[in-house]
């Protein structure tokens, strides 16, 4: 495009005067402090007007891809990787397009969100790949060491970072609770290190490894990156993977990789429960199947989402306006679970009894395993009666616990306090649980105890209530005298089976020496005349 130039002078005929000349005072002209003004010399001609050429570099377009993948690509920011070990993994997941077809259509229902999230916090996009490298996608995966989860987070750094692991839910496979925490602990691990390579190896291996060979480096004068410091080789395996799964997404067609549409927008919306409600009813309202609820909601471990512990719900976009609007218009009970505290220690049939269920059924819904018996304060969910027909509270929704012991035949015993006792120290010494005593005899768990005071106790058949152990003394004085029997037993019988073996031995001596005497006698005999 032309621009054009053009300059402006002041130009006195009468006037040979230099730079410097004075200037007319303008009529009208606002008083104050004046910028010197200059003219050019009368016999100076001014130049002519002339046209420059300029270039406008491109306009960058604004629209927003309409591809996912391309968005996470223009996200890129991680330095790369060359090396063999990064060769190697691209072969292996190039030799696998049935697993890459899997987990890309896996990770459609969660990749938005991931990457809405990244960038809100201005984190490089390569992290939004890293569940394709621990745990393709699935949000169910558990690892050998408990890891568990799309971003496999071990139980306590899970609990660290307040993703709740009980009896009714497991946040470390919540899409969204997972999600913030696992970028919290990127960002962390990046804000140590200062660099994204080792933030990962850290995520991988554990940050006190990490420092602890970038320690050992830098006493020996090495450099401490991430390909100098020494590791395990799944930690010096772990960023290779996700840049060959960045080389793959960046380049599909360079690996024969085929990458399933993921359309630049969200793919579930999330929706605020204020009571609870039954995962089936949930699925019947907004007109999906079960299956696909939990594949949004993999936390929920149990037939119902207690409101109190887990407020919100994802459903597909569409779908959640479904369930709202049917919600809303919906008559009769959402719930038919609840919770139930077992009181005190008992076996698993005596807490179907109290509930109105079946033992097998108690078990099933509750994953109760074989010859085990619930220990009191454990969480059970059991159906909703007219007696049990509330929400259940907060402090039971995140601390649900199932704590089980070994089934055993129970009786009836009743022991006498000694001075000082309290029940709790009575319970102490008997080996049961001091809620257990309290319920049994109606009593405060710190309750003192009079000397000689009465209190009931179930206990096991091996267990004796005499006092200093008598009965055990009379069981083993029982035993070492019948092991004293046997042994004298043993003892006579071998001397009668010695005494029958000299006896037999003497007769056959004899019997040898007499019929010596006759063959001698015999032979005499014969050589008389």
């Amino acid at each position: 495009m032309g621009l054009f130039l053009a300059g402006c002078a002041t130009v006195d005929s009468g006037s040979t005067g230099g730079p410097s000349a004075a200037v007319e005072p303008v009529a009208n002209a606002p008083s104050g402090p004046r910028l010197p003004s200059y003219r050019l010399p009368g016999n100076i001609p001014l130049s002519d007007i002339g046209v420059a050429q300029t270039s406008v570099p491109p306009v960058a377009s604004l629209a927003a891809p309409a591809d996912l993948w391309e968005r996470i690509r223009r996200g890129f920011a991680m330095t790369d990787l060359d090396s063999d070990l990064v060769r190697d993994q691209e072969r292996w997941y190039a030799t696998r397009p049935d697993y890459i077809q899997r987990m890309t259509e896996r990770s459609s229902r969660y990749l938005f969100h991931i990457v809405e999230e990244i960038e809100r916090r201005n984190m490089p996009m390569e992290l939004a790949l890293l569940p394709f490298i621990e745990s393709a996608f699935n949000p169910q995966a558990v690892s050998s060491a408990r890891a568990a989860g799309m971003w496999q987070f071990m139980p306590a750094t899970g609990q660290s970072f307040d993703l709740k692991q009980n009896a009714f839910r497991d946040d470390r496979r919540d899409v969204l609770a997972s999600t913030r925490a696992a970028l919290d602990y990127l960002q962390q691990l990046h804000g140590r290190f200062g660099d994204w390579h080792l933030a990962l190896a850290a995520y991988n291996w554990g940050q006190g490894n990490v420092n602890r060979a970038i320690t050992n480096n830098k006493r020996q004068g090495l450099p401490t990156g991430y390909l100098d410091i020494n590791m395990p080789l799944e930690t010096r395996t772990y960023v290779p993977k996700l840049q060959a799964v960045k080389n793959i997404m960046a380049r599909p067609q360079a690996y024969n990789a085929t990458l399933p549409l993921i359309g630049n927008h969200p793919f579930f919306d999330t929706v605020t429960l204020e009571r609870d409600i039954d995962v089936a009813v949930i699925a019947r309202l907004a007109e999906v199947s079960e299956a696909d609820f939990r594949a949004l909601n993999p936390s929920l471990k149990q037939p119902v989402v207690m409101a109190a512990g887990t407020p919100n719900i994802l459903l597909p976009w569409d779908n959640a306006v479904i369930f709202q609007n049917k919600l809303m218009t919906h008559n009769g009970p959402v719930a038919s679970w609840t919770a139930w505290v077992v009181p005190t220690t008992m076996t698993v049939a005596q807490a179907a009894s109290r509930v109105g269920m079946s033992e097998s059924e108690l078990r099933q819904v509750n994953n109760i395993p074989p010859r085990m018996s619930l220990r009191a304060g454990s969480s059970l969910l059991v159906p909703r009666t007219d007696q049990r027909n509330s929400d259940v509270p907060l402090h039971v929704a995140d601390n649900a616990q199932l704590n089980l012991q070994p089934d055993m035949v129970l009786r009836r015993s009743v022991v006498k306090a000694r001075k000082g006792d309290t029940l709790a120290r009575l319970a102490q010494r008997y080996g049961v649980s001091a809620v257990s005593v309290a319920g049994w005899n109606k009593l405060a768990v710190n309750a003192a105890l009079k000397p000689g005071q009465q209190v009931t106790l179930m206990l096991p058949k091996r267990v004796s209530v005499a006092s200093g152990g008598s009965s055990a003394k009379k069981q083993t004085a029982t035993a070492n005298t019948k092991r004293k029997v046997s042994k004298s037993a043993s003892q006579l019988t071998k001397a009668k089976a010695a005494a029958v073996t000299r006896k037999k031995s003497t007769t056959q001596s004899a019997s040898k020496n007499n019929a010596k005497t006759r063959v001698a006698s015999t032979a005499k005999a014969e050589k008389r005349p």
